[in-house]
Formats: C-alpha cells, structure tokens, sequence
C-alpha cells in the first residue's frame, strides 16, 4: 500500500514537472483524491492477510503491518479523502431546478463562470499543494508502520517537511509564510530531540529496531525482579532515552507545555491548510507512540521513574492549559487550537495508562475526536464561502488581514449565521455539543470511556482535573452557540448582486444556448455538502449502530495485550 503512494508520487512529481498552466491544480488534487481512495481500498483488503496472524515485516524489518496500523492506514485516507474534497471542486455550483434538470446537464456542455464559483479558492492555482499533501500522507502512512528508529525518523521527517511547505505555500500571504517559518524552526528544533533520543538508543544498545529495544527492556524488568540476574544488560538508559524522544513528539502534536506554537500557526495559515496541519499529523505520531508505550511502561528503572510519567504531567497540564487559555480567545482558529490541546490531554491520558480499556478508549477518542475536528473545519470554510454574497457595516471585520484565504476569523462573525443557513449552523452545533461531551454524542462516549479506566487504574485525580475542565470548556463553546443563534446578525445582501444576472451556456449540437442566473442559483458545492452532511451524521447516529465502532476498538486493544 505505501509502494502504491510512492509510485503515484513519482508519477505526480513527473506530471507536475511538464505541466505549463498554473490553473489546473484542482485536476492534479482529483487525481490524488483517486490515489488515497485506491490506498483505501487497498488497505481494507489487506486485513484479511492480516487477520490470520498479528502483523508481517517489511523490507527486513523497518516497518511492521500489523492490524492497528493496517486500521489506521485506512482511517488516515478516509479524514485525507474527506479534508481533499475541498480543494477537488469548485466550492461554489450553479443550479436551477428551471433550466438545468440532471439530464441536461449530463448529456450537453454547460458552460459558466468560474471565476465567480472559484473565488476564496486560491489553492486551485497552486500546482504544488495536491503534490505536498501527498508527501505529508506517505509519510503519516509510513510513521505508523515504522518498526526501527532509522524508519521512524525518516517518516516523521517527510510527514514534517510537506506541513512546513504546505503551511507556507501561499506565496502571497504575509501572515502564511510567517507561520510556516515558525512552524519550520520549532518543528526543526523538536527533531533534534527525536534525533538525540534515538542516537542515545542505537550508541547504547548497538540496534536500530525497536523489536530489540523491548527485548532489552523485558530482561532488565527480570533484573529488578530475580536478585541472582546481576550481570544481565542494565536497560535504565532506555528511559532517559524514551524521554528525550517523546519530547520531540510532544512539540509535534503540540501538548502542552509545548503548545505555545500551534494557536499563532493555525490562526495565521489558511484554513483549508489547517484542516490539514491539525489532524493527519497527530494522528500518526499518536498511534505510533501507541505501540512503544505498551511495550515499555511496565519497566521502572532508578527510583521507580518510568518516561510514560511525563506523558501524565503533560496530559494535565493539556487539561488545564487547553481549557483555560480557551476562555479569552476571541479568533475561532486560536479557540480550537486551545480547543485541540484540552483534548490532548483525553488522548495523552488513556495512552498513558496502557490497559485493555484504556487502549480501547484512546482509539476511540482519536477516531471520534478526529472526524468532530475535521468536521468543524469543514463547516467553517463553507460558511466562510457562503458569506461571500453578503455585507457587513462592521468596521473589524473589513480590517481583517487574509480575508481571502480565510473568511471566517473571529468568532463574533458568527453572529446570527443561524437565520443565513439554519442546516450548517445546526452541523456546527452537534459538532461543538461532541466537544462539549453532551450525550449521546460521540464526543460524550469518547470522554466517558477514558474517564473510566483511569477510575479503574487509580488516577482519581486526573479523572476529576478531566471533569472539571470539560466543565469549564463548555463556556467557550457554549459562547459560540449563543453567537449562532441568540443574536441577530448585520449581515445584508451585496446589492451589486442582488439585481444581476449571470450567463450561463449550454452547448448542445453546435447550438449555444444562454440561460441567465441569479445569486439564489450559486449554492455551496456538493463536495462541502456531502462531506458535513457524513461527518454530522456519524457523531449524531452513532448511538443507532455503535457495537461496530466500538467492537473495532475493544479487537485492537486485545490484540496489543495478547
């Protein structure tokens, strides 16, 4: 499946190399939305290999195939396929039940103006920006599967290089090269910690693949317990080791207290590259750290101090820092980059604990949590696309740096959306409840589960900071249902659209038809539609069919543990 990307890599790099026209990008972003569905499917028929033993070795060991990975492969393409239906399509279409029925339109030419359904979309003229999403792909796909530290470094490097091109791609954009500068050096820097972590591993133990590293950690757990095992190897290096390389992924994900970079980046880049930046990432450093905490927490070296220990302190302060320095934000990229860490905290802590339950409640939480964000995303582009036909009186919002790139800023823009486009606000709404934990939301179960086996592990304090911080952030989110639809917004119809009208053509049989339009024609895409219309669903439903989800999750768990 990763040979299968490499391949269509090189075969887009080729393509992107001879293409003349600097406006075709979205067939190039089409063509990657066919790669990542052909992995996808790929992917699901290799869990039936997969089914009949615990995982295959690949290329003498440097990734592993396993079942937990194999799953996570196909769930990064399936939030990749979703967040790439963005930029596959115009956002905007033309459609009048009058003149364009279904079969007209497939069977003539239709031909319109794009550059009034194509505006705020500015990455549909970026060449490059399908072909570094795919870079960032590989190597999500790659760090999950990784099985030595020499594979692990190389994957989270070209996952980390393609985010900071991606981040900085609009050339244009003052405020996105600054983000992608910040995120290079401070990604650049928690590399060097990854770096120093696994050069400590191989100059003490001699051996780059982490099967020997559990090796070596499972006999110096024997030394500590059979007092005559005095001349067996003496692991205690692995955890100052792990220490050092868990702090590089940390900066990574940005738990805290190494957040401070992620509010000013995803507040500065595009939102569409947001959509990105805060989800394929953490996705597969968290499932790749899934497997190294499992093999490793139960070793306590000098003074009984485990590396996993730093992943609790970090867990709580995620909790309090996320949820605090949440409630004064004004810029809704900044709140839900506050938004992210608090959950950080949910998905450091059932990491941690490393139970059955507790595994099960991590790949649950990051599925659900995944789709909730990426959902939330999602819903603030289109509504910042469908804002376009309006105007405003209100000074702060004309002021506004990037308006182009990222219509939607402030979290007062929201004011009265609700009587705009009562479906879409009521989308963000059961999104913003499944943050908030409010059953029988996703979202609830999610906090529900990890709550319960740290009660059951004996981290009763934890599980309460838990509680009272997802009380507590439910002021901010709350403060953004009240702006939905508790006041009445400014917003007028654009009168230099309000009385015209718009040419449309169909050409059928070398006869060139005009057929006019208005602005109650132009409509948001379907792509935009469909992908919120899902996501909502799977949040909203998930209580009329959970034993699927639920019964994925609890399988994985078991097959870590045996």
């Amino acid at each position: 499946m990763c040979t299968v990307l490499i391949v269509h890599l090189v075969l887009l790099l080729s393509s992107n190399a001879t293409a003349s026209k600097r406006d075709i990008s979205i067939y190039f972003s089409r063509t990657l939305l066919f790669i990542v569905f052909n992995a996808l499917l790929l992917s699901l028929s290799s869990l039936n290999i997969l089914a009949l033993n615990k995982g295959l070795g690949i290329y003498n060991g440097l990734f592993n195939s396993t079942p937990i990975s194999n799953t996570f492969h196909i769930f990064i393409f399936f939030i990749s396929f979703i967040i790439l239906l963005i930029t596959s399509f115009y956002p905007r279409k033309v459609w009048s039940t009058e003149n364009l029925s279904p079969k007209t339109f497939l069977l003539n030419t239709y031909i319109f103006n794009t550059k009034l359904l194509n505006k705020m979309a500015d990455h549909n003229k970026i060449l490059e920006y399908p072909l570094i999403l795919l870079f960032v792909i590989t190597g999500a796909t790659l760090l999950v599967s990784s099985g030595d530290i020499i594979s692990i470094f190389l994957s989270i490097e070209l996952q980390s290089y393609g985010l900071y091109l991606v981040a900085s791609v609009y050339r244009d954009s003052e405020l996105s090269t600054s983000a992608g500068l910040t995120y290079f050096l401070l990604g650049g820097l928690s590399s060097c910690f990854i770096l120093l972590g696994t050069g400590l591993l191989y100059a003490n133990s001699g051996v780059t693949n982490l099967d020997g590293f559990y090796l070596i950690t499972s006999v110096s757990e024997m030394k500590e317990k059979v007092l005559n095992l005095i001349s067996v190897y003496d692991g205690t290096y692995i955890n100052y080791s792990l220490l050092i390389m868990s702090t590089g992924f940390l900066f990574k994900v940005s738990a805290a207290p190494f957040h401070f970079w992620s509010p000013d980046v995803y507040d500065a880049v595009p939102t569409i590259v947001t959509t990105f930046v805060a989800n394929i990432p953490k996705i597969s450093i968290f499932v790749f750290l899934l497997e190294i905490v499992h093999y490793t927490s139960n070793y306590f070296s000098l003074f009984n101090f485990n590396w996993t220990i730093t992943l609790l302190i970090s867990s709580l302060l995620s909790l309090i820092i996320g949820t605090v320095l949440g409630l004064n934000q004004s810029r809704i990229k900044r709140l839900l980059a506050y938004s992210t860490i608090s959950h950080l905290g949910f998905i450091l802590l059932a990491l941690s604990i490393n139970s059955i339950e507790s595994i099960q409640a991590f790949i649950f939480y990051m599925m659900q949590y995944s789709i909730s964000n990426v959902n939330v995303f999602v819903i603030i582009i289109s509504i910042g696309y469908s804002l376009y036909i309006y105007t405003n009186s209100n000074k702060e919002y004309k002021s506004l740096p990037e308006k182009h790139n990222s219509p939607l800023q402030l979290i007062n823009q929201l004011k009265g959306y609700f009587f705009i486009n009562p479906t879409i606000a009521i989308s963000l709404i059961i999104v913003i409840y499944s943050f908030v934990g409010i059953p029988p939301l996703t979202g609830f179960f999610g906090k529900q589960m990890v709550l319960s086996s740290a009660l059951d592990k004996g981290y009763t304090f934890l599980a309460l900071v838990a509680i009272l911080t997802s009380v507590i952030s439910a002021v901010y989110y709350l403060n953004i249902v009240k702006e939905l639809c508790f006041y009445k917004g400014d917003y007028k119809l654009n009168k230099d659209l309000e009385n015209k009208s718009l040419n449309s053509f169909i050409i059928k049989k070398s006869t060139k038809t005009k057929i006019p339009y208005g602005w109650k024609n132009i409509s948001l895409s379907a792509n935009l539609s469909l992908s919120i219309s899902i996501l909502t669903l799977i949040i909203l439903l998930f209580m009329l069919s959970p034993n699927e989800w639920l019964r994925v999750a609890n399988i994985l768990a078991i097959l870590m543990f045996n």
